[in-house]
């Protein structure tokens, strides 16, 4: 299919893209790798009337040490995220959980701060953004805004990202020594949408969990954390049946959906045991 048209912008500068959004009012998209919006415009779902391409200002691509945490570029790709040394080092989560974003091809072209814009409630990347307690950055004509992973997805494909706000980057709090990460994630076929998943790190101290972080993947219409999980398994010796009791605790709170891939309660079921199976993953590395 053709999309409507539209206006075409490319800025050279972040000062010139919100300058851009700003004058093209609430009908205009950003756009950096394309991944979400191009299948949008192409089934006419989307029709904006102005494009802002962010593709050409290279600050927003740039993967940066922040002291205790990192600066991760809102167009910083899906595969220059997951390969990035500092990522690795401070950030494991966001590594493990980018890596099972789609395709190569896809990972190659779609972006950090897009996939978090696009707040899917089953993408990968907004559940391992809210366990790390990370923070958006947004810039537009009134300056910029800070904003955190907990309040910044509010419904199904909804954010708190204003029509005028460009996203600069995103900032993950290092993770020091002693912690464990783990992304689980169920599809039914490779390179496909999370049915479920969970995005977990924990801290361990002397055989105990210290601190737990869970958050879930498509148990709802925004990534929750999984709280329950987290209250019950801080304090508790690192042990088979401390984990499986912390699992049967993952879908409180959540409001999982029924569609074509399975009902709220097969969502449910996949919660316990993926929340098990990514705890026990996370405390053993």
């Amino acid at each position: 299919m053709i999309p409507a048209a539209f206006e075409y912008v490319r800025p050279a500068s972040v000062e010139e893209a919100v300058a851009a959004l700003a004058e093209a009012g609430e009908d205009a998209k950003a756009i950096a790798g394309g991944q979400s919006l191009m299948p949008l415009l192409r089934l006419r779902l989307a029709y904006p009337d102005a494009l802002v391409d962010l593709e050409r200002i290279g600050e927003l691509r740039e993967i940066r040490d922040d002291g205790d945490a990192l600066l991760i570029g809102a167009t910083a790709t899906h595969h220059q995220v997951m390969r990035d040394p500092l990522v690795r080092e401070h950030a494991p989560l966001i590594a493990a959980a980018t890596a099972t974003v789609a395709d190569p091809a896809v990972r190659h072209r779609g972006t950090f701060g897009g996939s978090l814009a696009h707040a899917d409630p089953a993408g990968d990347l907004p559940a391992a953004a809210l366990a790390l307690d990370a923070v958006v950055l947004a810039r537009s004509v009134r300056g910029e805004r800070r904003i955190p992973a907990a309040e910044f997805f509010v419904d199904w494909m909804t954010s708190t990202l204003e029509p005028d706000e460009v996203m600069t980057a995103v900032r993950i709090p290092k993770l020091g020594a002693g912690w464990g990460v783990h992304y689980e994630k169920f599809h039914r076929t490779a390179q496909a949408w999370a049915i479920v998943g969970v995005a977990c790190a924990v801290r361990r101290e002397r055989g105990a969990i210290e601190d737990a972080r869970v958050a879930l993947t498509n148990m709802g219409p925004v990534p929750v954390r999984a709280s329950a999980v987290e209250r019950f398994i801080e304090g508790r010796t690192v042990s088979e049946n401390s984990f499986r009791s912390a699992g049967e605790r993952a879908a409180e709170g959540t409001e999982p959906p029924t569609d074509l891939h399975g009902s709220s309660e097969y969502r449910t079921h996949l919660a316990t045991v993926l929340t098990t199976r990514a705890l026990t993953a996370a405390a053993t590395v």
